[in-house]
């Protein structure tokens, strides 16, 4: 009774889902690709695929990550599907995968349009990353005896009360999900009070603590560092939102009356916003450098660069003295802060905001190792920068203990894998 309840209510959402999709095309028509796969349709592809693995956008991909390249490095011969709802998402795939994997947009939670999906691809195992619950793709894998695991849950306690208004549906669906591994005990703790038996839930850690540069990362990063200048400190501040760029441009004017040599380097979390960002700089005096656009040999004139390129992130931090990421330094509806972890595995000293609920755990381990500075306002930001810029020893202490603490909280993706592989081997 509960997922006919929830399926009627999709299709009476569904003139709200065409005007959002609309408005998202509007706002940015690389939405309007492969439009088809979202409803299930689409290209062609052969069927057959040992995993479907269901990333909602780059920090899920981010997520998926090292699972994906451990499971082709033991089985180079795999077939594996990537879907996410997001084009940032779309790219991030190619970006890190090329033709090792499929990818294709997941159909919405359509009855219709999970079983066309399903017809097509004919997956042996779905993995959900992190806590994307899906009743009708739960329900359709489990009526064709398709295993359901998700991985690398993260339930905060907003969610899991969210959940509970609804707790008859989602007590039904995560009945049909044969294994659950979450980030923390709390994760596992809020996961029963919904309804799931203790013995399918295990504590695996986080993936993303396993974070895979590249082999010449110090290279990149040396490269990167030569256009911008040795001589120079350097803030990159990645995954930035709407109101966040303007925070960082007060905070960086006020900051350059002491360091008059100081770069800002600032890249926004979607592509979209590339260009209001640009003129955000230009607008408030700054002379702006563009990576995709202008010579990235910077002049000392140049005191902003806008990160308009995608797949650099990792690499701008590890170039960067000190690094700050966005979604978290203001309150901003439906996002919870952004990894931190990346800064602190190229042992980079991290600042981020208060508005972390998406990454508590995360945010607490690299508290308690020293590794960055969690800021609650305008003010505090500048405060933290200065001593950050003044102390080139506490940079370096706060690198290494980054690095340390990625060390020492690896492990996440075997003991997922060990969870999966006897899901596919009963196929």
């Amino acid at each position: 009774m509960p997922i006919i309840l929830y399926t009627l209510a999709l299709w009476l959402f569904l003139p709200l889902l065409v005007l959002k999709l609309v408005l998202r095309i509007l706002k940015n028509p690389s939405y309007l690709n492969r439009l088809g796969e979202r409803f299930g349709s689409g290209k062609k592809i052969e069927p057959s695929f040992d995993l479907w693995i269901h990333a909602v956008s780059v920090g899920e991909v981010h997520a998926a990550t090292p699972l994906v390249q451990r499971f082709l490095t033991d089985r180079p011969s795999a077939r594996i599907i990537i879907t996410t709802m997001t084009p940032t998402g779309a790219r991030q795939v190619t970006d890190t995968f090329s033709s090792s994997v499929v990818h294709r947009y997941a159909p919405y939670d359509y009855a219709f349009a999970v079983k066309q999906f399903l017809d097509h691809i004919q997956p042996k195992v779905l993995i959900l990353m992190e806590t994307e619950i899906w009743p009708n793709i739960i329900r359709h894998c489990h009526q064709r005896n398709i295993p359901v695991a998700m991985a690398n849950i993260r339930l905060s306690e907003k969610s899991a009360n969210r959940y509970h208004m609804i707790r008859p549906l989602i007590r039904s669906v995560l009945s049909r999900v044969s294994v659950f591994a979450t980030q923390t005990e709390d994760d596992r703790r809020r996961l029963e009070t919904l309804g799931v038996g203790a013995n399918k839930i295990h504590r695996t850690g986080s993936t993303k603590f396993e974070i895979k540069m590249p082999l010449n990362m110090a290279d990149l990063t040396h490269a990167i560092r030569a256009e911008w200048g040795f001589n120079r400190p350097v803030i990159v501040a990645g995954s930035t939102h709407e109101g966040e760029e303007a925070l960082l441009l007060r905070t960086f004017k006020k900051l350059q009356t002491r360091f008059n040599d100081l770069l800002l380097v600032i890249a926004p979390r979607h592509p979209e916003r590339f260009d209001p960002v640009a003129r955000l700089v230009t607008n408030n005096g700054f002379e702006l450098n563009r990576r995709s656009i202008d010579d990235r040999k910077l002049d000392d004139q140049v005191s902003v660069q806008v990160a308009d390129t995608m797949g650099e992130l990792p690499m701008l931090f590890g170039a960067a003295d000190i690094a700050v990421v966005g979604g978290s330094l203001i309150p901003i509806r439906g996002i919870g802060g952004h990894n931190i972890l990346e800064p602190c595995a190229v042992g980079v000293p991290v600042v981020f905001g208060s508005n972390m609920g998406n990454f508590l755990e995360i945010s607490r381990l690299t508290l308690e190792a020293k590794a960055g500075f969690q800021i609650k306002d305008e003010e505090d930001l500048d405060k933290v920068l200065n001593q950050l810029l003044q102390d080139p020893h506490l940079r370096n202490l706060m690198g290494d203990r980054g690095k340390h603490m990625i060390h020492q909280n690896t492990g996440a993706t075997s003991k997922t894998l060990q969870l999966i592989l006897p899901l596919l081997n009963d196929q």
